[in-house]
């Protein structure tokens, strides 16, 4: 009878099995075979290339004609079966079968092979050949030891009770659910589209800091670490914004940064500590003129991912290629019949709020009851793509203000499946202005928390005093893109390494 093993059949946790790898290793090493001393291994073709070459040379070959190929993997199952085996390896693309017979490799190193594990990483030489059950495979000609799995795979390493561990082991998560690298794949594939995309529009890649010597207003909480060479605190970078704005000024008049951002906040499904944002900035535009960006940019990206306009996330269908634009103040009256405009005071816009039972501050401006307005009643309701535009100044200190309307800015952000995925401004280039607003929101934190090390960003109101053009700014999460264009659930799943609580 066929010794069969596999991934399946691995107990995650045996001590037996454990002992048993240990021995082996011993084994290798008493007999001169150190299976951790080669230092490389000649790989030719990857298991799916090998298997479409096969395909399209097949018909053509002539009689005793070999492809012969070169493979590195991990075995991931195999059935010793006397003088034969068969056995998968899975490397960097897929998954590929082996055709291994002493009469092929040598009496020697068959038995050798016999004692390796499930979980082994090895090379092998052979050539391609269909088995008679349709299988395209390898017959060996060569096996060799490349690393020896000291720990088995688990019998299984998904589904809800495992999520933790899938997490904190990302590295066997991948081996076991092939699924899991195809979502990183993608993940790599929606950046360089994006990269793609801008540079092809002109926009220059950058890098800026992600140590600040100070913390800026803004009111996310920062990470604070400490320079010790120069003796100062410095504090994570929460946007980079301001630094690129900075460009703007100094004539890099499209630019945009990959940028990892780090806030000390809460965590849930669609929060991680460190997380990846894209930020762009072009002058001589304005926020409709990234509006017009969003969108194209995300239609490209559904019909290369996904394979269309038309995606389904979550068991819900969302349409990237239509965009609804509503005013907050329409999509306030859409929503909820309130209209922003009836109402002739902070007084009695407080009094609207309270009335429709939505908690505001008591001294709430009418700009900070449509906000809340729009939390309450509005959110929930934008599972298409929707841009909400034109904000109230209280909430946009970065925005410039409408001309026409200067209780408001030239703001938008956008919503899909009820999720805010991205930030736009027509950028407030005013340096009065900018730095009344900064020390505004420097002034309230401090009313809110005494013991805050916010500073205003004088340096950026110098550079403004410079002169900056009218420009467009466009910030957006990569993370929950990914998300969306992979349907994965939690924002754990699209990330290699999420931050973890350690274990005891």
């Amino acid at each position: 009878m066929a010794n069969q093993e596999n991934v399946n059949q691995n107990q995650p946790n045996s001590s037996s099995e454990l002992a048993v790898r240990r021995e082996k290793l011993n084994t290798l090493y008493e007999t001169g075979n150190n299976p951790f001393e080669i230092t490389k291994y000649d790989v030719t073709h990857e298991s799916v290339d090998a298997i479409k070459l096969f395909e399209e040379k097949e018909s053509t070959l002539s009689e005793g004609e070999l492809i012969k190929v070169s493979l590195g993997g991990r075995l991931v199952s195999r059935r010793i079966m006397g003088k034969a085996s068969f056995a998968h390896i899975l490397d960097g693309k897929g998954k590929i079968q082996l055709y291994v017979a002493r009469d092929g490799i040598g009496e020697e190193s068959y038995a050798a092979f016999k004692k390796w594990d499930v979980g082994d990483v090895i090379g092998v030489e052979g050539h391609l050949f269909r088995t008679r059950t349709g299988e395209i495979s390898v017959h060996a000609t060569s096996v060799t030891l490349l690393a020896k799995s000291l720990l088995p795979l688990p019998e299984k390493f998904h589904g809800l009770t495992n999520l933790e561990q899938r997490y904190r082991q990302r590295y066997v998560d991948l081996i076991v659910n092939p699924e899991v690298k195809d979502t990183f794949v993608k993940r790599s594939k929606i950046l360089t589209l994006i990269r793609n995309y801008l540079d092809s529009k002109g926009f220059l890649e950058v890098d800026t800091p992600i140590l600040l010597p100070i913390e800026i207003g803004a009111s996310a909480r920062p990470f604070v670490t400490h320079h010790n060479t120069l003796d100062i605190p410095m504090y994570l970078r929460i946007e980079t914004e301001l630094y690129l704005k900075r460009l703007i000024v100094g004539g890099m008049n499209k630019v945009y940064e990959v940028g990892r951002i780090f806030r000390n906040e809460g965590m849930d499904q669609k929060h991680n500590p460190e997380f990846t944002t894209i930020e762009l900035y072009q002058a001589f535009t304005d926020y409709y003129g990234m509006m017009d960006l969003v969108e194209e940019l995300y239609k490209l990206l559904a019909k290369e991912i996904c394979g269309s306009t038309k995606i389904t996330y979550q068991g819900t269908e969302i349409d990237l290629g239509k965009w609804e634009r509503l005013t907050m103040v329409e999509a306030v009256k859409k929503y909820s019949g309130i209209d922003y405009y009836d109402w002739k005071s902070d007084e009695e816009a407080r009094a609207v709020a309270k009335a429709n039972h939505v908690e505001i501050p008591e001294d709430a401006t009418k700009g900070t009851v449509l906000v809340e307005l729009f939390d309450a009643f509005v959110e929930d309701k934008l599972v298409q793509p929707t841009f909400i535009y034109d904000y109230p100044v209280e909430n946009s200190p970065l925005a410039k203000r409408k001309p026409t309307e200067p209780a408001f800015t030239e703001r938008f952000e956008y919503f899909i499946n009820c999720t805010e995925y991205g930030n736009a401004f027509s950028e407030l280039n005013d340096p009065i202005d900018q730095r009344a607003r900064f020390e505004n929101q420097v002034a309230k934190k401090k009313a809110a928390d005494p013991n805050t090390t916010a500073e205003v960003d004088y340096d950026y109101v110098t550079a403004l005093e410079y002169g900056m053009p009218p420009t467009g700014g466009l910030g957006f999460g990569v993370d929950r893109l990914v998300m969306l264009l992979t349907d994965s659930a939690s924002i754990r799943d699209v990330l290699l390494f999420p931050t973890m609580k350690p274990e005891a």
